[in-house]
């Protein structure tokens, strides 16, 4: 098992060499690789698509290295890294493809028959958030994600670029979307 990164120590910026870049690359992709394959789970569905996003998440944070000038936590950085590849992919991919992706308001929830057995079944609950999470506008699904993976809402709106109250009700318009889509009243 990997130790966990040391986030307040500093890392050389635009210093950094092509032997420090790839060393700090392989401990950040040994750190993070679970949360982004989760993040290119969440913005693709199609499963080779989804590899596609997630080496180019790979990519931009490679990339992004000699960038890094100790403002914020690696944590931070990472996350920031691979927000912007997958909007900048989310975009590309609307662009090629004429997917219909609605607003947080927009979205209409189907009445559906009540099947006991499959609101039981955790998998396919799971599958029906996804499917509406991969619904939303590209802001909104990377804010309910990111407080997914337990990010805080200063860190999210850090790597998103909104305010502290917008992450907030994002977050709560959200989770009560995906309560009454599964049927249940989320209580406060």
């Amino acid at each position: 098992m990997q130790a966990s990164l040391d986030e307040t120590a500093p890392v050389e910026g635009a210093d950094i060499g092509s032997a420090g870049q790839n060393a700090l690359y392989n401990r950040l992709a040994g750190e993070y690789a679970a949360p982004l394959a989760r993040l290119a789970r969440a913005h693709e569905a199609d499963r080779a698509l989804q590899q596609d996003l997630l080496q180019e998440i790979h990519l931009a944070l490679w990339r992004s290295l000699p960038a890094f000038n100790n403002r914020c936590s690696l944590r931070t950085w990472v996350y920031r890294v691979a927000h912007n590849a997958a909007s900048t992919y989310v975009l590309r991919a609307r662009r090629r493809r004429s997917s219909q992706l609605v607003a947080l308001d927009d979205i209409e929830i189907a009445d559906e028959p009540v099947d006991v057995a499959a609101e039981i079944d955790e998998t396919r609950a799971l599958s029906r958030v996804s499917q509406l999470i991969q619904r939303l506008k590209p802001v909104d699904r990377e804010v309910i994600i990111l407080h997914l993976e337990g990010l805080s809402r200063e860190e999210i709106g850090e790597i998103a670029g909104l305010s502290l109250s917008n992450v907030a009700i994002k977050i709560h318009r959200i989770k009560q979307l995906l309560a009454r889509t599964l049927g249940r009243e989320e209580k406060s």
